[in-house]
């Protein structure tokens, strides 16, 4: 006996079914996957769709066993009995009948079927993509997921079949009537390989990038195959006839790129707009806010390394924007290497509406120029500022002849330095001239005024500013090498006496003492030229010589310095800040955009994009490239034991300032304690010198033999003079040179000094120069530049200096050009002690600079904890 399936009820059947087929097969109830039902000799009929893409077939009865009913269920999924999908046929049935429908029953009358005449099917693929968004807790931010998938169905007639079911396909049609498609399932099998052949594999996991009812689902390996096939095998699909979709958020739904173009159109104020783009479907498209998206959402991908990573022929997949149907471009990386890297403020811009255009400054138009190199690039427009560009990347290979009237022969580099002065002074712009000490930055500049003299420009005095000890060496030098221009050296209690003959000389020298206090003077009227010599005088924006530089009116600005970053880059920005105000942005911008992350972060994409918004203007030359001809320099670091009593007294003074200095930092923190810091660090060098240093009240009970240092010194010299050599000795504490000093003049060995108390600094470069003395004591402050000394062929320095561009400085003293005489250069450190420590640190400072001036790699140089600790660290 069988129940009346015309009234169905769950709780007659329901024990016939396992728990687990049971729920699984109510979720498909709920999907409503069980169609087509009806009732058929006694048996229900039906069809539920599976998991996958097959659609299964079901026979149902139920019979009446011991007094309850029992499912007997058939179904052609693998499972076979009183499945899942039985259970949700059996409750879709049910729910039918509680909403009054009424199922074809057995005593209707056969449907009608129609047979389709047999027609080979054309394949239909459907390609689309997946975009899923979830949070990653490890890394703290929102990630995307990109699935891709092709759905292959075959169409007869009008008719969908998909998957790999029964050879006979039924169809419902208007009236009751059936129709009765017999598939080709050869055919479809041949069409599926070619799929295969191009790489595809049946897709095993859901995705929501198609509908299930799209067909069977397909995937590629990876993004590199999905471009592929977009690329090479789909064209050859559409020339088999196949029928090829692409829904609108397809990932690589391409569009054709055609001509690339640049559009340059100038602004006001010394600025213009620069575009990128391409032109699609013949409409012009700004790759601008299209690189900018692209940046923002994978960053990793165009940073420095990865773009050298990235063969010319691979391509960056770009979305276009919304009018163009949701479409991308696929741009190659061989062309967008060098437009990121000329178009650097890319990198930089927060803003999230991107405009079409990029404004820059005039000075950035050196970057016109690598985009020239590009191939088969189309430009609109800016022809005179691309002529501008072009001579500014020709900077270092023009040349122009020495100006008669200068008695000197300039060396190929120094010929170059006058060039590139004189090519900025036509192009309106200023710069750094960055070479290294003793490579003749004072001749090239007086070459440069000279030049500007004899081509009848110089109508207008120009005004050198530079550190009081290095006015006598720019009269010697004005008068040795260009003596027909007529100097005025303005400093002195009597130069207010002198302001009426400014108009009547060619070059005014000034210092940058005097600089803000004669401001109402030197701004009153224009200059032809402004130059600041050892210009690192102006690295903090806000002392008043920085302040009283930028307010001065001159054609052209020039900084001199071997040293213009020593510390970090907010010195570099003060340089040029004072050359071309607001190019480099403010300060708290450039802070933002480089230095934080160069400094701190060692981001090389931002250091890269420095380097070349720098390097136009900034001309630097090191001994080892243009100096070939200079003897060997060797340095040496002696590493000096302490005496017993320095060690006791270095140790109990080390202790007293460690307390003091922790108590500082627990009080205030490390960053506003740093005078405390700087102030035991100093009273720790000084101990490490001479005990005498200190001057408190036990300073007075030490001597010369306390001092390790200075008996190694005094052993030094002695051997030294006697073997002939030429010796400069330096220290930044002038009390120490005077207890030198002392030392010497009681050995009777000839001396002499230079400190910033001296009035007169040409009579000891004479006396040590000519050779009358043979040692040379200078402090840091009046000779770490602008003198000449090459007759020293020995340099010592006592004490070492925070700054190794500094000490540096001092010791081409003696290495410069006119040197005929290998150099050696002492370094004497306490050994264990704050001396070797700071040697230590020394070296990322150094890094910093070298990655901004010779393109090394990024560092900084910053006082932590762990500096802290090690330079307050007990002597070993």
């Amino acid at each position: 006996m069988t129940l009346d399936l015309h009234h169905l009820r769950l709780q007659d059947w329901r024990h016939a079914i396992a728990s687990g087929d049971f729920q699984r097969g109510r979720a498909y109830a709920d999907e409503e996957r069980a169609q087509n039902l009806r009732f058929e000799a006694g048996e229900l009929l039906a069809e539920c769709r599976g998991s996958g893409w097959q659609r299964y077939r079901q026979r149902i009865r139920l019979i009446e066993r011991a007094g309850r009913w029992d499912v007997d269920g058939r179904c052609n999924c693998p499972v076979g009995y009183n499945c899942k999908h039985v259970v949700a046929a059996l409750l879709t049935l049910e729910r039918l009948q509680q909403a009054g429908q009424r199922l074809p029953g057995s005593d209707a009358p056969a449907p009608q079927v129609v047979e389709l005449p047999a027609r080979p099917p054309r394949p239909r693929l459907l390609l689309g993509s997946h975009v899923r968004a979830h949070y990653d807790a490890r890394k703290g931010r929102m990630l995307e997921q990109t699935q891709h998938r092709a759905a292959l169905a075959f169409d007869y007639q009008g008719h969908l079949a998909f998957g790999r079911g029964a050879r006979e396909l039924l169809v419902n049609l208007d009236g009751g009537r059936r129709l009765r498609i017999l598939r080709d399932l050869e055919s479809e099998a041949a069409w599926r390989q070619q799929l295969v052949e191009l790489g595809f594999a049946v897709a095993l996991r859901r995705s929501e990038a198609l509908p299930e009812s799209a067909g069977e689902p397909f995937e590629l390996a990876d993004d590199g195959a999905w471009l592929h096939f977009v690329r090479e095998g789909l064209p050859q699909l559409r020339e088999r006839g196949w029928q090829v979709r692409l829904q609108p958020d397809f990932h690589f739904n391409l569009a054709e790129v055609g001509q690339w173009y640049a559009s340059v159109a100038e602004a006001e104020h010394d600025w213009f707009d620069l575009e990128m783009g391409i032109e699609v479907d013949g409409q012009k498209v700004s790759l601008l806010p299209i690189l900018l998206h692209a940046i923002r959402h994978s960053p990793w991908l165009l940073t420095g390394e990865a773009l050298a990573r990235r063969g010319d022929d691979e391509v960056l997949l770009v979305p276009l924007p919304r009018s163009h149907g949701g479409r991308r471009v696929a741009l190659p990386f061989g062309r967008l290497r060098p437009l990121l890297a000329s178009l650097g403020e890319l990198y930089l811009r927060d803003d999230e509406g991107a405009a079409d255009t990029l404004r820059l400054a005039r000075a950035d138009a050196a970057r016109l120029a690598q985009l020239e190199q590009l191939p088969t690039l189309h430009w609109l427009g800016g022809e005179r500022l691309r002529d501008f560009a072009r001579r500014l990347a020709e900077l270092p290979q023009r040349r122009v002849a020495a100006p008669a009237g200068l008695r000197a022969e300039l060396r190929d580099y120094q010929q170059q330095g006058l060039s590139w002065m004189q090519t900025l002074r036509e192009l309106g712009m200023g710069g750094i001239l960055a070479d290294d000490m003793g490579l003749g930055k004072t001749l090239q500049t007086l070459a440069h005024i000279l030049a500007e003299k004899r081509a009848g420009r110089l109508d207008r005095p120009a005004l050198i500013v530079m550190p009081t000890s290095l006015i006598p060496n720019w009269q010697d030098e004005a008068a040795r090498f260009a003596p027909e221009l007529r100097v005025l050296a303005l400093h002195g209690a009597k130069r207010k006496a002198l302001f009426a003959q400014i108009d009547q000389h060619d070059l005014v020298l000034t210092t940058y003492a005097l600089l803000p206090r004669d401001l109402k003077q030197f701004a009153a009227r224009p200059w032809h030229l402004l130059i600041l010599d050892e210009a690192q005088n102006i690295k903090n924006p806000r002392s008043k010589a920085a302040s009283a530089a930028g307010q001065l009116d001159a054609a052209q600005r020039l900084c001199l310095t071997g040293t213009p970053l020593e510390n970090h880059l907010g010195e570099l920005w003060s340089l040029f800040n004072f050359l071309m105000p607001g190019w480099l942005g403010d300060s708290k911008t450039f802070a933002r955009n480089y230095r934080t992350p160069i400094e701190k972060q060692g981001d090389a994409l931002r250091l890269a994009h420095l380097n070349a918004r720098v390097r136009p203007f900034m001309l630097r030359r090191s001994k080892e490239q243009v100096a070939r001809e200079l003897p060997p320099k060797t340095e040496i670091t002696l590493r000096i034991e302490l005496t017993d009593v320095q060690r006791d007294r270095y140790e109990a003074l080390r202790l007293a300032m460690d307390q003091k200095v922790r108590a500082e930092i627990q009080r205030l923190g490390l960053g506003r304690s740093q005078l405390l810091i700087l102030e035991a660090l100093l009273r720790l060098r000084q101990a490490c010198c001479d005990l005498r240093l200190l001057g408190d009240e036990q300073a007075a009970g030490y001597a010369s033999a306390d001092s390790g240092k200075l008996t190694a010194l005094l052993d030094m010299l002695d051997e030294l003079i006697s073997e002939g050599r030429r010796v400069l000795l330096f220290s930044q504490f002038t009390s120490m040179l005077e207890l030198i000093a002392a030392e010497l003049s009681a050995r009777r060995i000839a001396h002499v000094t230079l400190t910033g108390a001296s009035r007169d600094r040409r009579a000891p470069v004479e006396a040590f120069q000519s050779g009358r003395v043979p040692v040379f004591l200078i402090s840091l402050k009046a000779g770490g530049a602008g003198l000449n000394l090459t007759a020293a062929d020995t340099v010592i320095h006592f004490d070492p200096w925070w700054n190794p561009a500094a000490e540096a400085q001092a010791s081409d003293r003696a290495y410069r050009i006119g040197q005929d005489k290998p150099v050696f250069v002492y370094k004497l450190i306490a050994r264990g002690s704050v001396e070797e420590k700071i040697q230590q640190l020394q070296h990322s400072k150094a890094s910093l600079a070298r990655s901004v001036l010779d393109g090394g790699a990024q560092g900084d140089w910053s006082l932590s904890e762990a500096d802290l600790d090690a330079l307050l660290a007990p002597l070993p």
